[in-house]
Formats: C-alpha cells, sequence, structure tokens
C-alpha cells in the first residue's frame, strides 16, 4: 500500500488521521500505545516532511442535488501544452490537473452544480482550449472506491 515507505508506528497514526483527521493526540496514542506528547511529535515530523500536506474536509457531490463530476482526458500540441493548464487551474469548477503519461496529456477533473454548469464548462472552457488534439469527457455516476488522505 501506499503507506509502505512509513514505520509501523507512523502506518497507524496515519490510517486514523485518514478516519478522522480530527482526532485528539491523547485518542491516537490510545488508539496506538503511546503518549500524547510522542503523538504529537510524530504528527509533527510527518507534517515537517510532507507526508502530511494538510487537514480538510472532503465534500461528496453526489450527495449535493444537481452536481455533476466529470473527468476530461486532453491532448494537447506541445506548444500549448502550458496555456492549456494556465487557463484550467483559473477555473474553479475544474478540481484535479494531473499530467499523465503520453505526449502532453492531461487527465482534469471538474465538479459543476448542476449539467447546465457542466455543459458551460465544456462550450465555454474546455472546446475553445487552444491547441488541443483530442479530447474526451467521462461522467462520473458512483463513487465504487476512493482512498481517502491520498493525493495522487
Amino acid at each position: 500500500m501506499f503507506l509502505d515507505g512509513l514505520d509501523e508506528l507512523d502506518q497507524k497514526i496515519v490510517r486514523l488521521l485518514i478516519q478522522n483527521a480530527r482526532m485528539s493526540y491523547s485518542d491516537i496514542g490510545k488508539e496506538v500505545g503511546i503518549s500524547r506528547v510522542a503523538v504529537k511529535t510524530r504528527i509533527q515530523s510527518l507534517e515537517k516532511r510532507g507526508v502530511i500536506e494538510e487537514y480538510t474536509t472532503i465534500i461528496n457531490p453526489q450527495k449535493i442535488n444537481g452536481a455533476v463530476s466529470c473527468y476530461f482526458e486532453i491532448e494537447t500540441a506541445p506548444d500549448t501544452f502550458s496555456q492549456v493548464t494556465g487557463l484550467l487551474l483559473e477555473h474553479e469548477t475544474v478540481t484535479q490537473i494531473y499530467r499523465v503519461t503520453g505526449r502532453h496529456k492531461l487527465h482534469v477533473h471538474a465538479v459543476a452544480s448542476s449539467g447546465e454548469e457542466m455543459e458551460a464548462l465544456i462550450r465555454d472552457l474546455i472546446d475553445p482550449l487552444p491547441g488541443v488534439i483530442n479530447c474526451s469527457c467521462n461522467m462520473i455516476l458512483s463513487r465504487i472506491k476512493d482512498i481517502k488522505g491520498l493525493r495522487l
């Protein structure tokens, strides 16, 4: 699993934080068998090393009435790749952008409040992107597996 690079105790701590990032140092210490101070020291070390980047609230857009979530696969010409990523970065509906294997390819995730807003995103942002060689869009119907606490 992705935690294999950590010692066993840090793995336990991280798993507990993934389940509940608001868990107290004392409660974590009780679960893993060390003191509150030792837990705090270990968590601060994980934060300093960049293993733990942030604590956040995860929203499930499928539980919000009308929300639509899509993935786009976008292939661009080499000379427009930076411009395309810049335009995508600026749009609040775009939630993730990954550069993936293949020549100048992007995997882009977007969440919109409605089908109409997603259509507007496609019409106003995706379709006019410069130098796009190929683009596909897939609507997410349901979440089957989603590992919390892991940023790809």
